[in-house]
C-alpha cells in the first residue's frame, strides 16, 4: 500500500515479522527493493532522525491510531509529512505514548466495539490522508 500511494513506510524494532529478502520473496513482494522504507531501532531514534532532519518534534507530526481516542480519524487534519502511527494488532500502541500525546490520538469508529486488522486500519487512515492531501 505504501508503494502503491508513495508513502514512505517507517517500521519500528522488535517487528513481529521477518523482512529479510527471503521472507520477502516468499511474500510476492517483487516491488520492495523501491519501497521507501526506513527501519529504526527505536521510537527513540526515529525521534532524533525527525527532530534532526526536519526540526520538528515527531509528536507535533503523529496522528496515533487507537481504539482508546474519542476523537475520530474523520476530525484530524493531515498534512503532508505527517506520520500515522499504529501499534501491534495484538495489544496496539503503548500507553505510555497514547498518553504523551493524547490530543494526536484518533480511532477508527467501529460499530461493535472490537478492531480490525492493522492493514486494513492502515488503508483507512492512510487514504484518508491522501484524500485531505490530495491536490486539485
Amino acid at each position: 500500500m505504501c508503494w502503491a500511494t508513495d508513502s514512505p513506510l517507517h517500521l519500528i524494532r522488535p517487528l513481529g515479522f521477518d523482512i529479510d529478502g527471503r521472507a520477502v520473496r516468499r511474500a510476492g513482494l517483487d516491488y520492495w527493493s523501491e519501497l521507501d522504507l526506513a527501519v529504526w531501532d527505536s521510537f527513540e531514534a526515529l525521534r532524533s532522525a525527525v527532530a534532526s532532519k526536519r526540526g520538528s518534534k515527531i509528536e507535533d507530526l503523529m496522528h496515533l491510531f487507537t481504539t482508546k481516542a474519542t476523537r475520530s480519524h474523520w476530525s484530524a487534519q493531515y498534512e503532508r509529512g505527517d506520520f500515522l502511527v499504529f501499534g501491534p494488532e495484538s495489544r496496539g500502541l503503548p500507553e505510555t505514548l497514547i498518553n504523551g500525546a493524547a490530543e494526536r490520538a484518533v480511532r477508527i469508529p467501529m460499530s461493535n466495539g472490537r478492531s480490525l486488522n492493522l492493514a486494513t486500519s492502515a488503508g483507512i487512515g492512510l487514504y484518508e490522508g491522501l484524500r485531505q492531501c490530495r491536490e486539485g
